[in-house]
């Protein structure tokens, strides 16, 4: 299985999924274009995707998915009920075609197994997700407001993992964003700070992982030397000074990693 993020951060997400025989994406959050630009750059058309899975009712995670129905009409839509009429209320004279799935309960699609799990996060049924095929696992956990026990343990038996490193806490605290929406961040509805993110890792006791991509790392608040830093020091702290760490960025896609 291999993968590819797309984008990541406050202006659009959408990571690509292979593993040789089905081609997923987890939200479409860029235009359509931005995506189709970005898969070809790994060689991968468009019009090959076989499936959507949405985390969640954030338009910086579905703004692209009207585009990507016009583009691809026979890629399938898979989101749980409270997300699925988030999206439809955005596009009330679109007419998706759902396939309703149950947080926490695994699914198929071809030969991967897809499990969602909740995450705490100001949405209407935010969910994570697990993605297995052929033995190899990959988490994604890219908005979280905190580190339940529950998401550390969806995500232990995990080969790589992307998990959200937002905000340095004292950047968040200096900026110019209103209080309110400060506190919301910082919130246990919001999003990881970078010292968050080193926590859940080296409280998640997991002996699999063999990589960590730091995800939705904020342009304002945070900066990729800072999240990195935090992150490396902690896997050091813990041991796990071996797995490979990487930062995503919002303006361009990752290399194609292996699970």
């Amino acid at each position: 299985m291999k993968f590819c993020v797309l984008g990541s951060g406050s202006k659009g997400n959408s990571t690509y999924i292979t593993d040789g025989g089905v081609n997923i994406l987890v939200d479409a959050g860029l235009p359509v274009r931005t995506l189709a630009e970005r898969l070809s750059q790994v060689g991968v058309a468009i019009s090959s995707i076989d499936a959507l899975l949405c985390t969640h009712d954030h338009s910086d995670h579905y703004q692209g998915i009207r585009g990507l129905m016009r583009v691809c009409p026979a890629t399938m839509l898979f989101a749980n009920e409270g997300t699925a009429e988030g999206i439809d209320r955005a596009f009330p004279r679109a007419s998706f075609e759902w396939r309703i799935f149950e947080s926490s309960t695994p699914f198929n699609i071809g030969s991967m197994t897809i499990t969602p799990f909740p995450v705490p996060h100001n949405a209407a049924d935010p969910v994570g997700f697990t993605i297995a095929s052929e033995g190899r696992m990959l988490g994604i956990a890219t908005d979280l407001g905190c580190a339940l026990p529950s998401v550390q343990e969806s995500l232990a038996d995990c080969h790589a993992l992307i998990l959200e490193s937002n905000y340095d806490y004292d950047m968040l605290m200096a900026s110019d964003r209103p209080w309110s929406v400060r506190c919301r961040i910082a919130g246990i509805r919001g999003h990881l700070s970078n010292d968050a993110a080193a926590e859940f890792i080296q409280t998640m006791h997991t002996d699999k992982l063999q990589s960590l991509h730091l995800a939705h790392i904020s342009h304002e608040c945070n900066t990729t030397y800072y999240a990195h830093m935090s992150m490396s020091q902690a896997l050091l702290e813990c041991g796990l000074g071996d797995i490979t760490l990487s930062c995503l960025r919002q303006n361009e896609a990752s290399l194609m990693y292996d699970v």
